[in-house]
């Protein structure tokens, strides 16, 4: 959820079963709130719903809060998680991957970074990350501006140029 979905800890920790619904023929998260209260709708990829729903079966949740602490035998416990947990989850999992320093938020960077690789608008990964501020966006993608190059070059409505 925080790398696919592009959730901060906060958020991830906050959804509940009323979150999920289908839009467009399409899985989201509606109505999550983010920073500073803002709410959002964030597609959710099918492969990310199919894990979800593993996750939720083999956890026998069935209502509220969809991620729990699981005690050592394995079984869900309470009601909700601390932020402080999914930090020592991830750096966990990021420990047995190879990865020396790894941060919950920098999986949320890194889901804006796979987005503008795979040819995501701008503007679409500002609405899937909530944020207020392009330029806030531009600075998870580490974006500058190039005047030498610009995207407005070439855009097929230039005069022809004579030939001399």
């Amino acid at each position: 959820m925080l790398l696919a979905c592009g959730l901060r800890r906060h958020e991830a920790l906050a959804l509940n079963w009323s979150h999920l619904q289908q839009r467009e023929d399409h899985w989201a998260i509606v109505d999550l709130k983010g920073k500073g209260g803002h709410l959002r709708t964030v597609p959710m990829p099918d492969w990310v719903k199919k894990v979800l729903d593993e996750w939720l079966s083999a956890a026998g949740i069935t209502s509220g809060r969809l991620f729990r602490r699981v005690n050592k035998a394995g079984k869900t416990w309470g009601e909700a998680m601390t932020e402080k947990v999914v930090w020592h989850v991830v750096r966990e999992f990021a420990r047995k991957a190879g990865i020396q320093r790894l941060a919950p938020h920098d999986l949320r960077r890194t889901c804006a970074r796979l987005c503008h690789s795979a040819g995501g608008e701008l503007e679409q990964i500002q609405f899937l990350l909530g944020h207020v501020s392009i330029q806030t966006t531009e600075r998870y993608l580490g974006c500058k501006q190039r005047i030498r190059s610009a995207v407005n070059d070439r855009i097929g409505i230039e005069p022809r140029t004579e030939s001399a």
